[in-house]
């Protein structure tokens, strides 16, 4: 065989079924909110402290962690300035 790869790109394939723009979509909140996570968990920031911090309820935390929720980008802010990040946005 002369071709080092056959068929097409994930990406390619995903078009094609029609759900691209969906599945990036779940994939960048998924690795937002792991990210998140990640930087509550290397500064020892529990969902209950970072709700304190946020001046708002635990559950609220949960949905900020639970990449099957839609945020809005001020909640996202508000957040990642609790860990020391921010966000940055991207049209590409």
């Amino acid at each position: 065989m002369s071709k080092k790869h056959l068929g097409s790109s994930i990406d390619d394939f995903l078009k094609e079924e029609g759900v691209f723009e969906e599945a990036q979509a779940q994939a960048v909140k998924e690795v937002v909110a792991w990210q998140l996570a990640e930087a509550m968990k290397r500064q020892n920031i529990s969902k209950n402290k970072m709700a304190t911090l946020l001046r708002t309820s635990r559950t609220q935390v949960d949905r900020l962690l639970d990449p099957r929720n839609d945020i809005t980008l001020g909640s996202l802010q508000r957040a990642a300035a609790m860990v020391g990040r921010r966000v940055m946005i991207e049209l590409v």
